[in-house]
């Protein structure tokens, strides 16, 4: 392996992602490298259909990939077991709770399964992790509250205090500011951009909200129907690789700006 960073947590070597079937494979994106190192925020961002998804799942090891290496904490990901997994990688779909009669503590603590004992036994660690992800995420007051009780975006700040609370080097997450406005897409990349910086943690999500990721993430990976790029957001904005990103018929990406305008 060889990584150009030493404190890589997560690398990906001419990944190759798509789906098998029936022994055929169909191809949606190859050639992809990238490295992230510890206490980067980076945003997957590209439009739809283009496999955003279907590289966190890759990335995530939920489906394999079709070619290339993937590397956690330089250890190539295919050879983790599910329960050495858990506790180096926590992951936030979009997926809907089992149940949502748990209290926000309960379904926080859920992160700390991997971690603990055979009973599930909870230790004076575990209570501190807990108690320690929903102060970071400031949802305190709430946590004797029911999930149904709750807003989406109080929903999804509980979803990212239950990874956070797993203590992972790396936490992937698939569009986290779905369905919520404007102020609270802000907030809720606000408190990644700080999970990020203040715990030392990696965090790679999806998004659509392309022109919060340029203003808060360190890197991003982008991708389009012919590549998939990484870099700083200066860089790629400087490469031109977000106007290629959609048909310029509609929108156009302004540089100087550095977001999506509509053409009049």
């Amino acid at each position: 392996m060889n990584t150009t960073e030493k404190n890589s947590v997560l690398e990906v070597q001419n990944l190759s992602i798509g789906y098998k079937a029936k022994k055929k494979a169909t191809e949606v994106a190859q050639n992809i490298n990238f490295s992230l190192a510890s206490g980067e925020l980076i945003a997957i961002v590209g439009a739809n259909g283009v496999g955003k998804s279907t590289l966190l799942r890759t990335l995530a090891n939920i489906q394999p990939n079709l070619s290339g290496t993937i590397f956690l904490n330089q250890k190539e990901l295919s050879s983790y077991k599910s329960s050495l997994l858990a506790t180096s990688l926590s992951l936030v779909l979009t997926e809907q709770l089992p149940t949502r009669n748990l209290t926000v503590k309960e379904i926080i603590a859920l992160g700390r399964q991997p971690h603990t004992n055979w009973i599930g036994t909870f230790t004076a660690n575990d209570i501190k992790h807990v108690k320690n992800a929903m102060e970071l995420i400031n949802i305190s007051d709430l946590q004797e509250k029911k999930c149904f009780e709750l807003s989406d975006g109080q929903m999804q700040k509980v979803l990212i205090a239950r990874a956070l609370a797993q203590d992972t080097s790396l936490i992937i997450l698939d569009e986290p500011t779905t369905h919520l406005d404007i102020y609270h897409k802000a907030y809720i990349l606000k408190i990644l951009k700080r999970i990020s910086e203040e715990t030392n943690k990696t965090i790679l999500f999806s998004t659509h909200e392309i022109d919060l990721a340029i203003q808060l993430c360190d890197k991003m990976v982008v991708m389009n129907n012919n590549e998939v790029l990484f870099d700083t957001p200066e860089q790629l904005i400087e490469k031109g690789s977000f106007s290629k990103l959609f048909p310029n018929d509609l929108i156009n990406f302004d540089k100087k700006t550095q977001t999506f305008k509509v053409n009049k």
